[in-house]
Parts: C-alpha cells; structure tokens; sequence
C-alpha cells in the first residue's frame, strides 16, 4: 500500500481576472502528505495555499498536472465519481464555520451523512457519537447562534468526520477565534489525528497552529518552496 495519501505533481492552475488579465495561482506545484500526518500549509496571501487545498480536495481543478488520493488519481474525475470523493474521502473546515443557522449542531453534522447516502437513523447516530467526540455531548441540540465560536467550529470538525474521511482538509480553521480557542480547536484536531489516524491538511497563517503540526510546508508565488520534510525527518530520528 502506497503511504502516501496526497501526491500532487506539477499543477497549474490561472484565474481569468477581465479581458487579457489573468493570475497564475499555481505554477507547477507539488505536494506529498503521507498517511496519518498532520500538515500546515502557509504562505503569504497569494502565494496559492488555498488553491492548492481545494485542487487536492476535488473543491477546484488544476489546469494541468496531477493530482493522486490514497493512490487513485482523481484530477481527471467527472459526475458522480468527483463527487464521492468530496462526500466520502474528504473532509473540510472553513474559517466560517458554514453551519446552518435554523439547525441544531446534530442536524448540522448528520446531514451531511444524509447527502452521502446515508440513512437519517444512522446519520443522527453518527453525528451524536461525533458530537461527544469533540466534547459537544451536552450542546447537541443547540443552534449555531446558541454557540460559541469554538463550539461552532467543534461542530463543523464533527461534521467533516461524519463520512469517515481518510483526509481533513481545513482553510483557516482557527481564523476566527481567540488564541486560547484555537489552541483548543488545535488539540481537537490533534488528538482525532493521534487516535484515528485522520489525516489533516490545515492552511493557515498563524504559526502557532504549524507548530502543533508534524510539517509545515510552505508556498510562495504558486509554488511549494519548502516542503519542510529536512527538519521533520530530523525531529524524527533525534
């Protein structure tokens, strides 16, 4: 089995702005993530961080080059296929939490297993157990705007899990919260990724959350100029 559950190779991807004006987000980038890692993704704004995160998790499609899930390549994915592996393989996190307000946190987490096919018995089972999971066990009948920041992003990482992704891609997952709370949304993360084995991809520009990661690779100009695998393998082995 091959250890690597992201392999990008070589991607392109242009945005057009306007007649004859165009930006090139990512320049041939590449990527690898092994299986069971925890990432941080950083860069300046630009650099094409977020581009890459949603080429990987199928949200985008590269202009060229290629992109490999657990082995399988899934750029070149159209229908029904593209989309399993966006409800069943991937799971994401928004700075935004992207709740549905008029919702309840276990409607909010089993409807996503409803999408994916899943029937509503086993989807509010799912989203319970999740619930208690990230510590939400007493709060899972209460709306978003009943939340707290931090409880809402809880919400948004038991829904990302309630497919049983094998990969959590997150975009400033900790954008919007307290320095105290991200650390804990930070140890929620990690703690899913020690005892599950879930991979997580996080962008984000605050290094406190990529030092709580096993690597931080890092972008510039649209492409990946430091893959942070040298300091990793040498934490590693000391």
């Amino acid at each position: 089995m091959n250890d690597n559950i992201i392999e990008i190779t070589g991607v392109t991807k242009r945005y057009r702005l306007g007649k004859d004006n165009y930006v090139n987000a990512l320049r041939g980038a590449d990527l690898t993530v092994a299986r069971g890692e925890m990432v941080a993704l950083m860069g300046p704004s630009g650099s094409g961080k977020s581009t890459l995160m949603h080429i990987a998790g199928c949200l985008d499609r590269a202009d060229s080059g290629e992109v490999r899930l657990g082995g399988r390549r899934v750029d070149t994915l159209r229908g029904r296929e593209l989309v399993s592996v966006r409800g069943r393989e991937v799971g994401f996190i928004f700075q935004g939490f992207n709740l549905i307000p008029t919702m309840t946190a276990v409607e909010n987490v089993a409807l996503a297993a409803e999408y994916a096919g899943v029937s509503k018995r086993d989807a509010i089972r799912r989203a319970t157990g999740l619930l208690e999971l990230v510590g939400l066990g007493d709060r899972m009948r209460h709306t978003p705007t009943e939340l707290s920041g931090g409880q809402q992003q809880r919400v948004a990482i038991a829904r990302a899990l309630v497919n049983g992704p094998g990969i959590v891609m997150g975009d400033e997952p900790t954008g919007d919260l307290d320095t105290a709370t991200s650390e804990e949304i930070v140890g929620v993360m990690r703690d899913i990724n020690t005892d599950q084995g879930t991979t997580f991809v996080l962008v984000t520009h605050n290094p406190e959350v990529a030092e709580a990661c096993d690597r931080t690779i890092n972008m510039r100009d649209g492409v990946v100029v430091d893959d942070g695998m040298a300091l990793f393998t040498e934490y590693r082995s000391a």
